[in-house]
């Protein structure tokens, strides 16, 4: 059912898992990838499973830089660079044997939530589109982090940019910590979100180039929610505290086809049992709807 498969991106290559449906008539296809540097066996595979059994192909990628991607240096998140890979992933999953180019869905969680608003709104091919706990607004998300922390973290990206204009390794900070660590993600649930999600044996690394810190607070992609001309299911959870839900609800505001799905929980309990089982049971009746032939 599941098989490996790379593309390139910008000359790179990407790994993918390639999930196939039983039919072998032309399927749609959901293109995949995780939030803000997860990889692909964080349970996103959970989700790939029930879309293939469903009926659709699924292209589940990692972004260059992470997981068993190629790109140098690791653990470089670059919004640009990832908005090309899935630009090239959605080619290559329309260029497969058994794929319908014109029934391709993209799915994003969390900071690709984020992407798949932006990719929609740029791209009118795509079919549908699933925004699950998405990233909307990084300049509205500042004030969470406070006034201390966020200086901490701009003093780290501005020195992880000059050690790259000097030649020399990243610095990195944490992914996710715990209060007053030096981290992207210090709420109260990060930690253990990310380890519920965590399978042993794992690529992911806690772990990210600094500098990334200095784009969060310009990338909005909520604000061309006005612009994604396909149905796009805006999955959001109520007590979010990474991805605050008003932003969401705002953006989903603006999409013209948009549909809310609102569940009772925070960032990371959409990802395991016992919410889960709602979540893709919803998300699966989405993308069949919209993607019959």
């Amino acid at each position: 059912m599941r098989t490996d498969l790379e593309f390139k991106s910008d000359g790179i290559t990407c790994a993918a898992w390639l999930y196939r449906p039983a039919s072998s008539s032309p399927s749609p296809c959901v293109v995949m990838a995780h939030g803000f540097s997860a990889v692909r066996e964080q349970r996103l595979d959970a989700y790939a499973e029930r879309f293939a059994q469903a009926g659709c192909v699924v292209l589940l990628f990692d972004y260059r830089h992470f997981g068993v991607s190629a790109g140098e240096p690791r653990q470089l998140l670059s919004i640009r660079r990832q908005l090309q890979d899935w630009q090239a992933a959605i080619a290559a999953a329309r260029a497969l044997p058994g794929v319908d180019p014109a029934r391709i869905a993209i799915f994003g969680s969390s900071f690709s939530g984020g992407h798949v608003q932006t990719l929609a709104a740029r791209d009118q091919s795509i079919a549908a589109a699933i925004a699950q706990v998405p990233f909307c607004d990084g300049l509205r998300n500042l004030p969470a982090l406070g006034i201390g922390h966020s200086l901490r973290l701009t003093m780290a990206g501005l020195w992880d940019v000059l050690r790259m204009i000097l030649g020399r390794k990243p610095y990195y900070i944490g992914s996710v910590g715990n209060a007053g660590d030096l981290a992207a993600m210090v709420t109260p649930d990060a930690v253990a979100g990310f380890a519920n999600m965590n399978p042993s044996g794992s690529t992911w690394r806690n772990e990210v180039a600094a500098r990334v810190a200095l784009t969060l607070g310009f990338y909005r992609p909520g604000a061309e929610a006005a612009k994604i001309a396909c149905p796009i299911l805006y999955a959001i959870g109520e007590q979010d505290l990474i991805t605050p839900a008003r932003f969401a609800h705002d953006a989903a505001g603006r999409a013209p086809r948009a549909e809310v799905k609102s569940y009772p929980c925070g960032h990371f309990d959409v990802y395991v049992s016992p919410l889960w089982e709602k979540v893709i049971d919803d998300q699966i009746e989405f993308i069949v709807r919209h993607l019959q032939p």
